[in-house]
C-alpha cells in the first residue's frame, strides 16, 4: 500500500479508470478525448493525478465531479501546450520562401492557426508576415480549445530564458531584423510586441467537436495531430480541406501527415518533407 492507505494500480485497472474518467469529462464537461491516442491520453492522465496530487484517476475523477474550478487544470494538463518560436525552423523558411509569395497575391489573406496552444508560432507568423510586407492585409485567427492557454497566447509574455533558443531559430527562419527588435525584457520574462497582435483573433475552437472556422488560404496545425487516434485525424484533415480555400495550403507537424487520410488526394505535396501541402492538383502545376 502506498501512504494513502490504497493498493497500487495494475494498467488494467489503470485502464478501466481512465475509461471512466473520459467519459466523465465528456459527460459533466463537453469535452471529448474519446478518440485522442490512447497510450498517449494515458500517460497524460497519469501525469495529471501525479501533478494534480490525487493519488488515483477514480479520485482525479470525482474531484473532476465536484470541483468547482477544477477543470482548467485538467485541461491544461491535457492539451500539452508546449512549443516554441519558429519551431523547426526550416518550415519557417520554407513557408516564407515557397508559400508567401503565392499569398501575395490575394487582396486578403487569412490564416488559422489550429491548436496555437500559448501562441508562440502566432507571433513567428506576425513576424514573418511583417517582414514579407503581407501582414497589413493578413488576418490570423487563433484557436485552441484550451482558454488558459488562449489566456498566455493574448498576453504574449514569455520566460526571458527562452529567448537565446528563440533567437537562433528565428535566424535560421530566414529572419532579416534580429528577433529583440520584436520584444520588451524585464527581471526574467519578454513580452512581445503588441502591435504584432493587431491582425491577430484569438478564439476558443475544439477540433474534435467543432466545424469549419474561416475560409482560409493558409492553416497551420502542427504537433497536435500526433495525439489524436487515426478516424480523429481523419476528421480533423478533412475539416482543414473543407477550410481551405482551393490552392490553399496546410502545414503540418514534421512528425505528421496525411498520407493515410481519405482527404488525402485533394492534397498535392508543395514541401513533403516540411509537411506542406496544397489543396488542389491542378493548381499546383504554377507553384
Amino acid at each position: 500500500m502506498n501512504d494513502r492507505g490504497l493498493l497500487p494500480n495494475d494498467p488494467e485497472l489503470e485502464d478501466i479508470e481512465i475509461e471512466l474518467f473520459v467519459r466523465a469529462l465528456k459527460l459533466r464537461h463537453g469535452y471529448d478525448f474519446s478518440q485522442y491516442a490512447p497510450a498517449s491520453l494515458k500517460r497524460r492522465v497519469l501525469q495529471l493525478t501525479s501533478s494534480l496530487d490525487t493519488g488515483t484517476v477514480s479520485h482525479l475523477t470525482t474531484r473532476l465531479l465536484h470541483e468547482e474550478g477544477f477543470l482548467a487544470p485538467v485541461l491544461e494538463g491535457l492539451s500539452v501546450p508546449v512549443s516554441e518560436m519558429f519551431r523547426d525552423p526550416d518550415v519557417f523558411r520554407a513557408l516564407r520562401e515557397q508559400v508567401f509569395p503565392v499569398l501575395a497575391s490575394y487582396p486578403q489573406i487569412n490564416i488559422w492557426q489550429a491548436g496555437c496552444a500559448h501562441g508562440q508560432e502566432v507571433y513567428s507568423l506576425a513576424i514573418m508576415l511583417e517582414e514579407a510586407g503581407l501582414y497589413d492585409r493578413t488576418q490570423i485567427y487563433a484557436t485552441d480549445f484550451n482558454e488558459s492557454a488562449l489566456k498566455q497566447a493574448q498576453e504574449g509574455i514569455y520566460p526571458a530564458k527562452e529567448a537565446q533558443l528563440w533567437s537562433r531559430n528565428y535566424l535560421a527562419a530566414g529572419g532579416t531584423h534580429t528577433l529583440a527588435d520584436y520584444y520588451s525584457a524585464r527581471y526574467e520574462l519578454l513580452k512581445l510586441d503588441q502591435r504584432l497582435r493587431r491582425n491577430v483573433i484569438f478564439a476558443n475552437h475544439n477540433l474534435v467537436t467543432d466545424e469549419v472556422f474561416c475560409e482560409a488560404h493558409l492553416v497551420l496545425c502542427r504537433n497536435v495531430l500526433i495525439y489524436f487516434s487515426d478516424p480523429l485525424q481523419d476528421r480533423v484533415l478533412g475539416l482543414f480541406r473543407d477550410s481551405l480555400v482551393r490552392g490553399g495550403f496546410l502545414c503540418l507537424g514534421t512528425r505528421e501527415s496525411l498520407d493515410f487520410a481519405s482527404s488525402a488526394v485533394d492534397f498535392a505535396p508543395v514541401n513533403a518533407g516540411l509537411r506542406i501541402y496544397r489543396l488542389g492538383h491542378r493548381v499546383m502545376e504554377d507553384v
